[in-house]
């Protein structure tokens, strides 16, 4: 969850690797935890979504797709619980104290696009990376 926090979590995939069944899997993640795994990604999201707002010159609902969310009232509702702001509420508390905004073109295509529209081959990230292994 923590690699690929963008992409949709399936419970049972993950629960199956780990080994166990879906519901131990839950309790078992929650003791180690305290939260159970969608409350995890969601927390592991608004992380990044943060980090976004504050350096990427993306919009709300850009920065809300790109970090994998689908819906905008469920991301922004979850960003304001987690940070007491909303998304527009904490960019402008926290931009402008350092270097500019990353153009949103770069960020987009650092972030390989938004999930799922890719068209044919690997993402632009995964190619990067490929070649930077090499």
């Amino acid at each position: 969850m923590d690699r690929d926090w963008a992409e949709p979590l399936d419970l049972d995939a993950v629960a199956a690797h780990a080994g166990y069944s879906r519901y131990h899997f839950v309790r078992a993640f929650k003791a180690v935890y305290g939260r159970t795994p969608g409350q995890y990604l969601s927390r592991r999201r608004i992380e990044r979504a943060e980090e976004l707002l504050r350096s990427a010159n993306l919009s709300v609902t850009e920065i809300c797709t790109l970090v994998g969310f689908s819906s905008l009232g469920t991301f922004s509702t979850r960003f304001k619980k987690q940070t007491g702001l909303t998304p527009s509420e904490y960019r402008a508390r926290h931009v402008g104290r350092g270097a500019a905004l990353i153009p949103g073109c770069y960020a987009l295509l650092w972030a390989g696009g938004f999930p799922g529209k890719q068209s044919g081959g690997e993402s632009p990230g995964k190619q990067r990376n490929s070649e930077e292994a090499g």
